[in-house]
């Protein structure tokens, strides 16, 4: 048993550290996929649990396809484009404040349409919008990641991460909104303060707003009234405790077939530029879980949890807390929210420990690149864009933004009544 425990724990880190460090520039769904792949092999996780795992990923799967068909026919019908010409001419001329009215808009994208939304749909604009002001980029681009992960705990829908440590202990809106308010108003807050300090260098500057105007097509129109009615959807879906994936999934698809249909335009430009391989990279990290699972270690570490919590709650949440959150950066808040439900379910956690828990997993990924999907995600939209983060400079980044953003969202969880 040590021996299999070993060999799972072995192969789950090896590949946690191949989607982080990306070998000889492999991507990431290789090394996530191969790990899986190799549990299997091995016999160290039978192929009927291995695929089992990956089944539970689909409304996962179904939530991401939706997301990036919006994106994609959104960025083909020039949408990006315009909303880019909207942000530079509300800049009045200021570097500084087109930096806060796209922190706003990410705040709000995130919110309401979660913060894979924020990395797959608003980078592009984001992106668009800083090439029309002839400015430095990365500063801009840099909001959709940290804002991505800050603002994800306002509403249950905000991160699908939250659906995953919740489960079936999900509370309702009101209570949801009663305990994360201020933590997320924190939140929020500290990372615009930090982040705005760690650009300012950038912001002292200028924008040119004597942009060439954009006409916003039909096409675009209708993908805007899109994903405006994805946002109802979601947060209707949310309010009846629904799933999330399968609404966003068909408001991308008839989105999208609406758009092509009245351009008379091929999907195959859309089908062909869709990031398709974050679908494997998710179901290698939820097969990875599975075979962590069968080794006996969640178990265990649901005994201590309990055992801990019966001792001291709050040093317990504050323990929990801060140990999710680094440990997101280590093996992606995918994965941890996944082994962070499976735990405090068996352990019958409080929701207090459970909140903290929750921010840990959904804020601490500020850290590093691969900390979480969503910054995955913005970082494949980089890429696409020509542009390039290395790690060590997020590193230093997100230890200077994420630290006070933690601690001080933590301790506004703490004041309120359990």
């Amino acid at each position: 048993m040590v021996t299999v425990t070993a060999a799972t724990c072995s192969i789950a880190a090896l590949a946690t550290l191949g989607v982080v460090a990306r070998p000889w520039n492999l991507p990431e769904y290789i090394w996530a996929a191969a790990g899986a792949v190799l549990l299997v092999v091995l016999q160290l996780l039978p192929w009927q649990d291995a695929v089992a795992a990956a089944g539970k990923g689909l409304d996962v799967y179904f939530f991401l396809i939706g997301m990036m068909l919006l994106a994609e026919v959104a960025r083909q019908e020039g949408l990006f484009d315009w909303l880019a010409v909207q942000a530079v001419r509300h800049s009045r001329h200021s570097a500084s404040r087109l930096f806060t009215i796209v922190y706003a808009v990410g705040t709000l994208v995130t919110i309401f349409l979660s913060n894979d939304a924020t990395a797959v749909v608003l980078t592009p604009a984001v992106y668009a919008a800083a090439r029309a002001a002839k400015v430095e980029p990365l500063p801009y681009l840099l909001v959709c990641a940290f804002i991505a992960n800050a603002a994800s705990f306002v509403l249950p829908i905000s991160n699908p991460a939250n659906l995953v440590v919740f489960g079936e202990r999900m509370p309702t809106l009101l209570e949801w909104l009663r305990v994360f308010s201020l933590p997320s108003v924190v939140a929020i807050l500290v990372t615009f303060v930090m982040l705005r300090f760690t650009q300012r260098r950038h912001l002292r500057g200028r924008v040119d707003t004597d942009v060439e105007p954009v006409k916003l097509t039909r096409g675009a129109a209708i993908v805007a009234a899109g994903i405006a009615l994805t946002a109802v959807a979601l947060l209707a879906s949310s309010a009846l405790g629904h799933d999330l994936g399968l609404p966003t999934l068909i408001c991308g698809v008839l989105v999208t077939v609406m758009v092509l249909l009245i351009g008379r335009k091929s999907p195959v430009p859309v089908i062909k530029d869709v990031s398709w391989s974050v679908l494997p990279l998710v179901a290698g990290l939820f097969v990875l879980v599975e075979g962590l699972n069968h080794t006996g270690l969640l178990p265990q570490l649901s005994d201590l949890l309990r055992e801990s919590a019966a001792a001291s709650p709050q040093a317990t949440a504050w323990g929990a807390g801060l140990f999710t959150a680094f440990a997101s950066n280590l093996v992606n808040n995918l994965p941890m929210g996944l082994i962070a439900a499976t735990t405090t379910h068996a352990a019958q956690a409080s929701h207090q420990i459970t909140g903290a828990v929750l921010i840990g997993v959904d804020l601490g990924p500020n850290l590093s690149v691969t900390g979480s999907l969503a910054t995955i995600l913005w970082l494949i939209a980089l890429r696409r864009e020509g542009e390039h983060i290395g790690a060590l400079r997020f590193l230093r980044l997100g230890v200077l933004i994420m630290t006070p953003a933690l601690l001080l969202a933590l301790a506004a969880l703490m004041l309120m009544p359990a």
